[in-house]
């Protein structure tokens, strides 16, 4: 029987020390893994010439492998991901994982299976809330706006806050929670693949369902490939 193989994508650099420990709790050490990241031996120089946004275009955030937080512009970013989607088809990957839960229109592979966390979590995260209300917390405050198109799915718009799961703090974090619990969440959806299970424990003292979106992602692509 041919080795399966997974591709996982960030679109910072690869490997993601927060990420790849959720995926290895799901799926099967029996397939194989290649890591890879859009930044992926870039400078801090060459990333912000390639990918700094301008003008209030839509935004993304990532760490890089120095710990370092970056925003990055998601129209520029596309491009870097079909490439890098395209090169690790050609590396043989069966199934490839999206590591960001932001929304990319158009992303294709000719024959791996191309799983996108937005084309996933929203859907199943309504169908769990239901008619409750929906508290989602993005990494960077401008997401509040361009993200909230694909919460449409919701039979209520969602109670936005901001909080950074890399340049936050967990008390922080926490402040954001009570805020939304405060404003009526009955759940809260961690909406960035950086948020860990240590940023869902510091959350669930609040008494209310925290769902991490890497998780849910991970536990799809498990499925996906048998388990």
């Amino acid at each position: 029987m041919r080795e399966r193989v997974l591709g996982t994508l960030t679109i910072g650099q690869a490997p993601r020390p927060d990420v790849v420990p959720i995926i290895d709790r799901y799926v099967s050490a029996d397939i194989r893994r290649i890591h890879r990241g859009v930044l992926d031996g870039l400078s801090h120089t060459e990333i912000a010439a390639r990918y700094r946004p301008e003008g209030g275009e839509p935004e993304l955030v990532t760490r890089l492998q120095d710990r370092t937080e970056v925003v990055l512009s998601r129209h520029r970013m596309k491009d870097g991901v079909q490439q890098a989607l395209t090169a690790l088809e050609a590396e043989g990957c069966d199934a490839i994982l999206l590591l960001c839960t932001g929304t990319f229109d158009g992303l294709d592979c000719k024959k791996a299976w191309l799983v996108e966390p937005d084309h996933i979590i929203p859907g199943m995260v309504a169908g769990l809330v239901e008619r409750r209300q929906l508290g989602v917390i993005v990494p960077i405050a401008s997401q509040i706006g361009s993200e909230s198109g694909k919460w449409r799915v919701l039979h209520h718009p969602p109670i936005f806050a901001a909080a950074s799961p890399y340049a936050g703090t967990a008390d922080a974090l926490v402040d954001t929670g009570k805020e939304l619990k405060s404003k009526g969440a009955d759940a809260i959806l961690l909406d960035c693949i950086g948020f860990t299970e240590h940023h869902r424990q510091a959350l669930l003292p609040l008494g209310v369902p925290v769902i991490l979106s890497n998780a849910v992602a991970a536990k799809a692509l498990s499925e996906l490939l048998g388990g």
